[in-house]
């Protein structure tokens, strides 16, 4: 059925990136809640010029914002989080886990797959309790377990089939049978919080992970007769490298060894966000651990560890844009295209393709954040003159 003028926007005059490159005072057409080929003859006009349009954000870790918690949070909490978000361009998130009694877990699977059945979340990641003690972060030791594939099994069925990503020690025992697992079941095996030798990563590799959870954190660090996971993740094609772009979990030499090396289709930038994204300094409880947020970094308060980020990925996209001189368009890749193909979203998301759901981002010539619609409808609309 052709889109009929009253439900129907023009965005012209912008740069629009589209999987095939930027196209110079470019038109997305939105018609009802998806994004159309053509616009039919009386349609709303919105003049973007001397802005740029790019596809909604997809961030396939973040534990929360907005001052509420994905880990713990009820479902008003939870969706105060999604919200937060939003306004920061993230139009598609999965909610990530932090390690808790397996009854708990379950429990939290619970809660959070209805917000994925209600479309609200995008699916569920589990980072925890299946990680290593030496590489624990902001983790509670005492509630690790090693990867049985039946408590796995368990955390899966908890959350009748939105869980989308676990977070795995594949040197552990049970590891690599829990990879198998997951690899069978369409569920992503992610490599983190880690101990593993190079050979050992390579072997999880092999059995079918397909991501890496915070690359470079939570591992050993490269080393020239110790190369640890980090070289065995950067060198295979089969990986693809979450990067947490906030200045403080990578060095920007860090950030540009890992696009060299993986490319950009093989890089997802993360937020791995907690409660104080999008809300500021203070105290929060990560799971069971107390956590001071002090100039936007967040540490526990007993060992000082890195506690997530208080990232939105909106900043993530300036940071990488206007520091790290990486392309508009690698980025774009990044941080939409690559990680709804792994969420098994990119038929609906991640691009500004005719058919998809409108989610876009606005940015004006510096690249800050001054629009994002969502499935037809303006979060934030951008004041145009």
């Amino acid at each position: 059925m052709a889109p009929r003028a009253a439900d129907s926007t023009v965005l012209a005059g912008a740069r629009v990136v589209l999987p095939t490159g930027t196209v110079e005072d470019g038109r997305v057409t939105v018609a009802g809640t998806r994004i159309a080929a053509s616009a039919p003859e009386g349609a709303r006009t919105i003049d973007l010029s001397g802005h740029w349009v790019v596809p909604g954000f997809v961030d396939m870790h973040n534990h929360g914002g907005g001052g509420a918690s994905f880990t713990s949070g009820t479902v008003d909490e939870v969706l105060t989080g999604i919200r937060t978000h939003r306004e920061h361009g993230t139009t598609t998130m999965v909610a990530s886990t932090v390690t808790g009694e397996m009854d708990f877990l379950a429990r939290r699977a619970g809660v959070l797959s209805e917000l994925v059945e209600q479309g609200d979340l995008a699916g569920i990641h589990f980072e925890g309790p299946f990680i290593s003690p030496c590489r624990k972060g902001a983790h509670s030791e005492e509630l690790l377990r090693d990867p049985d594939p039946a408590e796995v099994r368990k955390l899966m069925d908890a959350a009748r089939g939105t869980a989308r990503m676990f977070t795995l020690a594949t040197e552990l025992p049970g590891g690599i049978d829990s990879v198998r697992l997951l690899a069978e079941h369409g569920v992503i095996a992610a490599i983190g919080h880690t101990d593993a030798t190079y050979e050992q990563t390579v072997e999880a590799i092999d059995a079918g992970a397909s991501v890496a959870t915070h690359l470079f954190n939570a591992m050993p660090p490269l080393a020239h007769r110790e190369p640890g996971p980090i070289a065995a993740l950067l060198e295979d094609d089969r990986i693809t490298v979450e990067l947490i772009n906030d200045g403080t979990h990578l060095h920007p030499a860090v950030l540009e060894l890992a696009y060299r090396h993986k490319g950009a289709g093989r890089v997802a930038l993360i937020t791995d966000a907690m409660d104080a994204a999008g809300f500021g300094d203070g105290s929060y409880d990560l799971g069971p651990l107390a956590v001071e947020v002090k100039d936007g970094v967040a540490r526990l308060v007993e060992g000082g560890s890195i506690a997530g980020s208080t990232l939105t990925l909106d900043t993530a996209f300036r940071r990488a844009v206007t520091l790290d001189e990486i392309p508009v368009e690698d980025v774009v890749r990044s941080i939409s295209a690559n990680p709804a193909r792994l969420l098994g979203v990119y038929d609906r998301v991640g691009s500004l393709d005719a058919g998809k759901d409108a989610d876009l981002v606005v940015l004006d010539e510096d690249f800050v954040l001054k629009g994002v619609m969502r499935r037809g409808e303006w979060i934030i609309e951008p004041k145009t003159a």
